[in-house]
């Protein structure tokens, strides 16, 4: 998956040539889908492996920026060249029992949320050509706003399926006060910390990675992989979940039975999440990290 950069042969067939993979290949290039499209890519990938038995799945999410480095004016549409990256990741999924005993994590969920049906939501993200013909990506000042309604959205599926029996009845007898008693009080947000060990959380920008460490009440060390791909790559769009938990792949931080929460938000717009939990203790080291 690919946002900006979508050339002809596309980068799947890139990838077949590169490594002269069999002509029974299936291939699906993904594109416009922007930083959340990491985690689309993973749903893909489930879903076609829940209908192919003994088959693997590989997802390459990257983008480019240099192609796309806004040349004007508008202020509006240089924010992006100052916050994203390249970057790429590589994922290497299998349903084949003969490598579960080498597998690192097994995919428990995914939930994916779309508020592209609002007019505010669909455009808070647009490529466009300024007043001088010069086309860059526009982010609107709303975004940060959307992606926290998106994010309600997102969590409010997620959450029966990961949290304790406890956050959930606090979450619906709050909701059944203001909602059938008309009681003015705050909405319950559900402690996520106990349903998670680890955190991904998309390095969209520091605004990001703060207004969701404050809104969920995470930790500094909770949010501390996304401020590091953040700090030493920038916004390396669908990637940047990736570098997060190689990160704390590389710190030796994962252990057996971990759960791992990744959630990112895209254009048009959309917010996702993929729940994973480790199979095995996971310290490997990555070159990425080794001197960032």
């Amino acid at each position: 998956n690919c946002s900006l950069f979508n050339p002809p042969p596309s980068m799947t067939a890139m990838i077949v040539n590169k490594f002269k993979l069999r002509s029974n290949v299936q291939s699906y290039n993904l594109s416009g889908m922007g930083c959340s499209a990491g985690v689309i890519s993973i749903n893909l990938a489930k879903d076609l492996l829940q209908h192919h038995k003994n088959c693997n799945a590989v997802v390459v999410s990257t983008e480019n920026i240099t192609q796309n480095f806004y040349l004007g004016t508008q202020k509006s549409m240089l924010i992006p060249n100052m916050l994203f990256r390249v970057g790429g990741a590589a994922i290497l999924l299998s349903n084949k029992r003969k490598d579960f005993w080498r597998a690192k994590y097994q995919l428990l969920h995914v939930v994916r949320t779309h508020k592209g049906a609002d007019d505010a939501a669909y455009n808070c993200v647009f490529q466009q050509e300024d007043p001088d013909g010069v086309v860059g990506v526009r982010l609107d000042k709303s975004l940060m706003a959307i992606a926290g309604e998106a994010l309600k959205v997102n969590i409010t599926t997620l959450g029966p399926l990961v949290l304790p029996i406890s956050e959930q009845l606090k979450f619906f007898y709050n909701l059944v006060l203001r909602k059938c008693f008309k009681v003015k009080m705050k909405a319950y947000i559900p402690d996520f910390k106990k349903a998670f060990d680890h955190f991904c959380i998309h390095a969209g920008g520091r605004g990001v990675i703060d207004a969701l460490q404050d809104n969920l009440k995470l930790t500094d060390k909770l949010v501390r992989p996304s401020r590091q791909a953040l700090f030493h790559y920038g916004n390396t769009s669908s990637a940047s979940i990736w570098y997060e938990l190689a990160w704390s792949e590389h710190e030796g931080e994962v252990q057996y039975g971990d759960r791992i929460w990744q959630i990112a938000f895209g254009s048009g717009f959309k917010c996702n999440s993929a729940v994973w939990q480790a199979l095995r203790p996971n310290n490997t080291p990555h070159e990425a990290w080794a001197n960032p």
